[in-house]
């Protein structure tokens, strides 16, 4: 079995900054991808930003110039530094995380329950 745990949301003034980590834990062989989603209420949720395998990221326009995305390979953990922070960054954030465990040949889609960011004006 293979967990997914995000961490690091909080309640942030306009401008400011927030690290949120996403720890994959458990019974794995490999990670393939990586990525970060947000939901904001009454809103389907969005690509933030994603990583592969070889260390390639890809963010989204929205966030492109303020978030970082990066990664710890030897605890399997990943991190998104969100930077100049604004209201309408406030959402839930997931982390999905595609990994093999040991003893499954197949690669499969995890997620966690969330962290909330909060941005006040």
């Amino acid at each position: 079995q293979v967990q997914v745990v995000e961490s690091g949301g909080g309640l942030v003034q306009a401008g400011g900054s927030l690290r949120l980590s996403c720890a994959a834990s458990g019974n794995i062989a490999s990670i393939n991808f990586m990525a970060w989603y947000r939901q904001a209420p009454g809103n389907q949720r969005a690509l933030v930003a994603n990583i592969n395998r070889d260390g390639g990221t890809y963010v989204t326009d929205r966030a492109k110039g303020r978030f970082t995305l990066s990664r710890v390979s030897a605890n399997n953990t990943f991190y998104l530094q969100m930077n100049s922070l604004k209201p309408e960054d406030t959402a839930v954030y997931y982390c999905n995380v595609v990994a093999r465990a040991n003893s499954d040949p197949v690669y499969r889609s995890h997620s966690g329950q969330g962290t909330q960011v909060t941005v006040s004006s």
